[in-house]
């Protein structure tokens, strides 16, 4: 018991039991607050960081339902090629986030094509550095490879920028606007993850046709963060036979630059 003058005695089984419900209230806040953070940095999809319009996570909705096929982590000597061959006999134009270690002389020629067969190409990156530099530092990296790009393939990367693994931070996302890019995202359910299981167009294709809404944001890779050369098969397929159960849907497709 605990006496308090001028009151009835507190059991002291109950005050301990409020501190512990107390303490219980305090760690689940933080809990939230420390989600919340790391959310806004990662989440793939939009979140607190969200809320400008210096990010993209869906495209306006358009006349006629409009989706926007987007691809990653080219060029792939390999596998770049065969998906421009894929979008070309489908007559559908898409977005390419390039890496800029990945744009060599080699693959510039593929980068080139790229651009004359009627695709954006935009920048991506290749490691979440730039989630921690300065928003100084993330606008002059961006300049950098988009004028690398104009040198080598002879075409402007158009204003978008595509963050590895979607990852960002205030300072990144400023650094892209004051660069003049948007940071560009996906819809949800919209990417190539397969569940920790290898990806195949078998799982792929069914999930992502029937997530497509107007003005949704599809990613696919056709290369790899560090392997340039990696197997894309799956991606390549994929996009081979999503694209026609898009059409059965009413959907057309565009580019995230005009």
């Amino acid at each position: 018991m605990i006496a308090v003058p001028g009151r009835s005695p507190v059991p002291l089984a109950k005050t301990s039991q409020a501190v512990s419900v107390l303490i219980l209230v305090s760690v689940l806040g933080l809990l939230v607050t420390i989600g919340a953070v790391v959310l806004a940095h990662v989440a793939p999809f939009p979140f607190l960081f969200d809320v400008t319009d210096e990010t993209v996570w869906r495209m306006p909705r358009t006349g006629t339902p409009t989706v926007y096929l987007t691809f990653d982590d080219g060029p792939n000597p390999e596998a770049t090629p065969q998906l421009l061959d894929v979008l070309a006999r489908h007559g559908v134009r898409a977005t390419f986030f390039v890496i800029d270690k990945h744009l060599t002389p080699e693959t510039a020629p593929i980068v080139r094509r790229t651009f004359e067969e009627g695709h954006a190409v935009g920048v991506h990156w290749h490691s979440r550095d730039l989630m921690f530099r300065s928003s100084v530092y993330v606008a002059s990296t961006l300049q950098e490879a988009a004028a690398r790009m104009e040198i080598l393939t002879g075409h402007a990367a158009c204003r978008a920028f595509r963050p590895h693994g979607g990852n960002r931070s205030i300072p990144m996302i400023q650094g892209a606007g004051k660069a003049g890019y948007l940071v560009v995202g996906w819809g949800w359910m919209l990417w190539d993850f397969n569940w920790f299981r290898k990806r195949n167009a078998d799982d792929l294709v069914p999930r992502l046709a029937d997530h497509a809404s107007p003005g949704g944001i599809i990613v696919i890779h056709d290369g790899h963060h560090e392997n340039p050369r990696s197997d894309r098969r799956y991606a390549i397929e994929t996009v081979d036979r999503l694209i026609p159960k898009l059409r059965e849907k009413g959907f057309e497709f565009g580019t995230i630059c005009p």
